[in-house]
């Protein structure tokens, strides 16, 4: 199937590649190649999100320090991996949601190299509690939708569900119009349960928690994730050029060889891309 499709540059189809998009569509072969290519061309016409994709970049360094996102040690009752994302803490001074987008992709293409989490599979929890309307009109219907492509359609993992707690009357509404433009599968796997903890502890046990969800476990640390990225070494005040296939980044996250660590990511020419509307888009919430 690739062969047929010249058009798009597929620049890895080793075997162990390839296995992640198998397992992501249950071994459906047409499905998988529908993933696949549609991995390669999100990143071919999203050429400015992947030109420094890398956790020394200062963007996406900036949101993993940010607890964009959050990533639990321990996994659910099921072996999937917990990502936790606290949407209040979005500074929309200090970080663009392009750059939280792409160091939230960054850090599944790190854990994805985790032959069990490319069986087990994800849960997403998002906490809106104190985002304000503000922040939320800042959540325009084209970078949610580069959100939806980028996670859902064009990336090989298996999110068991996606969890929003103490969501506002406006992100009720993002939803209503984002809708459309999930798959029913997906939309089948958010659940909104507002201040209801107790709908959160039916499907995620309390032992998997930090106590933030009403978990047993103890506050989760923001810094944990950034640290296991940056390498030892990380500090809030210094700036590293730590590159993503560290050994450091292997061992904790239980990836393969270094082989299994390389990436796939388009490339362009320094100056070549062009200037992104994404973030100054209609708002999808007005303000007066």
């Amino acid at each position: 199937m690739i062969v047929t499709r010249p058009d798009i540059g597929f620049l890895r189809t080793d075997d162990d590649f390839i296995l992640r998009f198998l397992r992501a569509r249950k071994f459906d072969q047409l499905e998988t190649f529908r993933l696949l290519a549609q991995y390669f061309q999100f990143r071919q016409q999203n050429l400015d999100m992947f030109q420094s994709f890398k956790v020394d970049d200062p963007g996406i360094k900036r949101a993993l320090m940010d607890g964009f996102p959050g990533v639990l040690e321990t996994p659910d009752q099921q072996g999937r991996k917990i990502l936790i994302l606290f949407a209040s803490n979005w500074d929309q001074s200090r970080n663009s949601f392009t750059d939280i987008l792409r160091a939230i992709l960054l850090s599944l293409e790190v854990l994805i190299e985790n032959p069990e989490l490319q069986i087990n599979g994800f849960i997403l929890i998002i906490d809106w509690s104190n985002f304000s309307f503000k922040q939320a009109s800042k959540l325009t219907p084209n970078i949610l939708k580069l959100a939806i492509e980028g996670l859902q359609d064009s990336f090989p993992a298996r999110f068991g569900g996606i969890h929003f707690v103490n969501q506002p009357w406006y992100i009720h509404a993002m939803y209503t119009i984002i809708k459309p433009f999930l798959k029913d599968k997906t939309r089948k796997r958010i659940f909104l349960h507002g201040n209801n903890l107790n709908s959160l502890h039916q499907l995620i046990q309390p032992e998997c928690l930090p106590s933030e969800f009403g978990g047993t476990l103890p506050p989760y640390d923001m810094g944990i994730w950034a640290r296991t990225l940056l390498g030892p070494d990380y500090n809030d005040e210094t700036e590293y050029t730590l590159t993503y296939d560290a050994l450091h980044v292997r061992e904790n996250c239980g990836g393969g060889d270094k082989e299994m660590m390389k990436r796939s990511q388009s490339t362009a020419e320094p100056g070549t891309l062009r200037q992104s509307d994404r973030e100054t888009s209609t708002p999808l919430l007005a303000l007066d």
